[in-house]
């Protein structure tokens, strides 16, 4: 017998299979949070979990670019930096997907960038999968100018983000100035000149970023998570990966995971007016572990109260 499959769309256009589900839950983003001790295999769990949501991506795929969070060169059991055997999930959940084409590119903001991918582990990853590593801070640059922007008149992003399906790969912490700092904000290591969204409001800064550079999938690392700020160096083990293909959606189940509410989260807010995605948990499918079982209220740093009116 024939299976009565019908398909509609997500907040990206792309079609979905909703046999089996309401509606109402298919019309949603899907955000998956997974949780276990062996890091690979949890991020094989969650993107199975969203995998008719990634399939449809991967089939729209150019070349791939995984884009962790290396900030500066400390090692991912800080807190700070996205862990390798995430990164190698990634990669290895693409290549069983017959994905070959696959980057791994970054631009430390505090580091030599290719120091920080050794600190991490990450030049292993590579050579054991043959994906190319790039030191995006070296790449060629294109001036874009962000369409309907709120502040950001023109920003000058690396030529292969441009040219890529980004997979952002942030870890899961908190930010002084942005409240978190998750896989939307992750991409101001595509930027030439990352001092740039400092200037004016941080919040509209990457939201207009998104609107250039958005992330088609996000997983984030939140296997060894980071309290206090951004680069503080507080880790705290969570055992999470939460991934879909809304990254507006996904970082907000990540900001309620550690705490905060994703209405107190401008950036998000912002995106979600600029129709990049929602922050609206009521409108958000969380599959695998549910936020209330997984919820950790992080502590912010004195002066992350001092210093979150800037954004």
């Amino acid at each position: 017998m024939q299976k009565n499959t019908e398909f509609c769309r997500n907040s990206d256009g792309f079609k979905l299979q909703c046999e089996g589900l309401d509606k109402s839950v298919c019309f949603m983003s899907r955000v998956a949070v997974a949780r276990g001790t062996e890091p690979i295999e949890v991020v094989a769990k969650a993107l199975e979990l969203v995998r008719s949501d990634v399939d449809m991506v991967l089939s729209k795929a150019k070349q791939i670019l995984i884009k962790p969070n290396y900030i500066n060169a400390k090692h991912p059991s800080t807190g700070i930096t996205t862990d390798s055997r995430v990164v190698e999930g990634v990669v290895k959940y693409l290549r069983a997907r017959r994905v070959k084409n696959v980057i791994i590119g970054e631009g430390s903001g505090f580091a030599d960038t290719y120091h920080a991918f050794k600190v991490a582990g990450v030049d292993e990853v590579a050579q054991r999968w043959n994906v190319r590593l790039l030191d995006l801070n070296k790449d060629e640059f294109v001036e874009v100018r962000p369409p309907n922007p709120l502040a950001l008149k023109a920003i000058k992003v690396a030529q292969t983000a441009l040219e890529s399906t980004i997979i952002s790969v942030p870890k899961l912490k908190l930010h002084r100035i942005a409240t978190v700092t998750l896989s939307l904000k992750n991409m101001m290591g595509v930027l030439a000149s990352k001092g740039t969204m400092h200037t004016g409001n941080l919040s509209k800064n990457i939201a207009d970023l998104a609107s250039v550079v958005k992330p088609s999938i996000a997983v984030i690392d939140g296997i060894i998570a980071g309290e206090g700020h951004e680069t503080s160096g507080n880790p705290t083990q969570m055992d999470l990966i939460i991934a879909g293909t809304d990254p507006v959606a996904v970082d907000a189940v990540g900001a309620a995971i550690v705490g905060v509410p994703p209405a107190k989260v401008r950036h998000l807010r912002l995106a979600e007016q600029k129709r990049l995605g929602t922050c609206n948990l009521d409108e958000i499918t969380v599959l695998g572990e549910p936020i209330e079982k997984v919820k950790k209220k992080f502590r912010s740093s004195v002066s992350s109260r001092l210093l979150r009116y800037l954004g």
